[in-house]
């Protein structure tokens, strides 16, 4: 199993034995050392040389006394909207059956010409407008997806799209359900640790094209989305994004995942691994594989000991949060967390029975509603996680605007 931590005091073992004191990182992205602070510089760049310089070359010279906040966001979903009525003519189901096991009555599925990618780009067009920000002094685009339409990743067709003449780096983080939650804490750490200042997190996800709708215990529940972020560079003391805590275990994959179909890949193999056909056939990945008991109590598990030690180390505990805002995977789960960690109702941010799981695009997606809604406000803070297929989790205690 593979954890991180946060933003406080990563552990290095294998150091500790040979560098007196101990090293740690606050929140803020200050180093300390046997408590006296020390500025460290992430190159040899000379700093201070007036010029133009591309994004890339610009970042290099900077202090790790980096705070980041979020000062966007944006959302798209597909026009087609499929009801569990619609579900109940290809499956044995009911409206009653999905809202009563799920809280789910509609979710929106991508159809005609309609695409992940250009989901992707409106979410993150608009997330840009509400911040009023010009795509091309991005440094940095993160795609959190799992169903790319490119398998060498979709990061760079989003910024090509975006108008991005800069050429900033952008590339795939894929990490299912979890995805989002990834992506901000990779650009907190780009923006603390890297020098980058503007950086566009999306979660976006097309699950409705691995479903099987002949299965009514996995069509029922997935949708399709894209939400996007910015995440903004600023002093330590307007810091947005107060915690995190990660955690992985491939002992648990077996419960949720969509693998290459395993005949095709025993056909192509003799007893010693050797090809037995040349060229190969092609492969392709199976319908989405899950076990939801398990999946279920993996979730009401897990993820409120993740929440807890993220509010441990942000110094908060639930009463000093504003909203609860969990992947939208079941109601069932979002209302078990809830009661663990002591949440009311009313603090609980919910949009599941409209979209259905959009894997990484739920929470952007979510987030983005409550704030053009009103509901959430400036300097209200959020605690937010996500889990998921690997299996993966985590959570992110976060400060909007």
């Amino acid at each position: 199993m593979a954890n991180a931590s946060g933003f406080f005091t990563p552990s290095v073992p294998r150091l500790r034995s040979k560098i007196q004191p101990s090293i740690g990182v606050s929140r803020s992205g200050f180093c300390f050392s046997g408590g006296i602070s020390r500025r460290v510089v992430c190159s040899s760049a000379i700093e201070g040389a007036e010029k133009h310089v591309s994004p890339s070359e610009s970042r290099m010279p900077k202090l790790v006394r980096k705070g980041c906040k979020l000062v966007g966001c944006g959302s798209a979903v597909p026009s087609l909207s499929v009801s569990n009525d619609d579900l109940s003519k290809i499956v044995d189901t009911s409206d009653e059956w999905i809202s009563v096991r799920t809280g789910i009555r509609n979710r929106r599925v991508m159809s005609g010409k309609e695409s992940l990618k250009k989901l992707a780009v409106e979410a993150a067009q608009k997330a840009l407008e509400m911040a009023d920000f010009d795509p091309n002094d991005l440094d940095l685009i993160l795609m959190c997806t799992s169903t790319p339409e490119d398998i060498f990743g979709s990061a760079p067709q989003i910024q090509r799209e975006l108008g991005c003449r800069n050429s900033p780096l952008a590339y795939d983080i894929t990490a299912a359900c979890s995805g989002f939650v990834l992506g901000l804490i990779s650009a907190a750490s780009h923006i603390r640790g890297g020098g980058f200042r503007n950086v566009l997190v999306i979660g976006a996800d097309g699950l409705s094209r691995f479903v099987d709708w002949t299965d009514r215990g996995t069509c029922i529940l997935f949708g399709d989305a894209a939400g996007a972020v910015l995440v903004q560079a600023c002093d330590a003391e307007e810091d947005g994004l107060l915690s995190f805590d990660l955690h992985s275990d491939g002992e648990g994959g077996r419960h949720l995942g969509a693998p290459i179909n395993d005949n095709e890949t025993d056909e192509l193999l003799g007893s010693n691994g050797s090809a037995l056909d040349f060229p190969p056939k092609k492969s392709s990945y199976s319908c989405i594989q899950m076990n939801g008991k398990e999946v279920f109590r993996f979730a009401v598990r897990c993820v409120p000991q993740s929440i807890e030690s993220a509010l441990e180390k942000a110094g908060l505990v639930s009463g000093n949060v504003d909203w609860l805002l969990l992947h939208q995977a079941n109601q069932r789960i979002i209302d078990a967390v809830a009661t663990r960690l002591d949440f009311p109702q009313e603090k609980v941010i919910s949009n599941l029975a409209n979209y259905g799981n959009t894997s990484a695009a739920s929470i952007p997606l979510a987030l983005d509603e409550a704030i053009r809604s009103g509901k959430v406000k400036p300097g209200h803070t959020i605690a937010a996680a996500g889990f998921g297929a690997g299996l993966t989790w985590g959570s992110a205690i976060i400060r909007w605007g």
